[in-house]
């Protein structure tokens, strides 16, 4: 249970340091390049919808390996010992 919340405290971290907010939010500086706010929204937006995909995709991953390892179909799972659920349910 440990490395699941690990996890999961893990991936925004790793987003924040894969994200560099001070080009989106920066002030214009005199003599510097001029930066155009509302395009670094959008390309903030673009990366973000990227990392979105990608952890998307590693949960789908994920539960479709689980899903597909312990199926009730699977040759492993055949000879599991089966207890009766019999007075179990109050």
């Amino acid at each position: 249970m440990a490395s699941y919340k690990l996890l999961l405290l893990a991936i925004p971290v790793v987003a924040m340091l894969v994200i560099d907010f001070t080009s989106a939010f920066a002030q214009q500086q005199s003599g510097g390049p001029y930066v155009y706010g509302r395009v670094e929204i959008w390309a903030l937006f673009y990366r973000l919808m990227v990392i979105a995909f990608v952890v998307g995709a590693v949960v789908m991953g994920v539960t479709f390996y689980v899903v597909y390892r312990f199926r009730e179909s699977n040759p492993r799972n055949r000879n599991l010992p089966t207890r009766s659920m019999e007075g179990e349910h109050h």
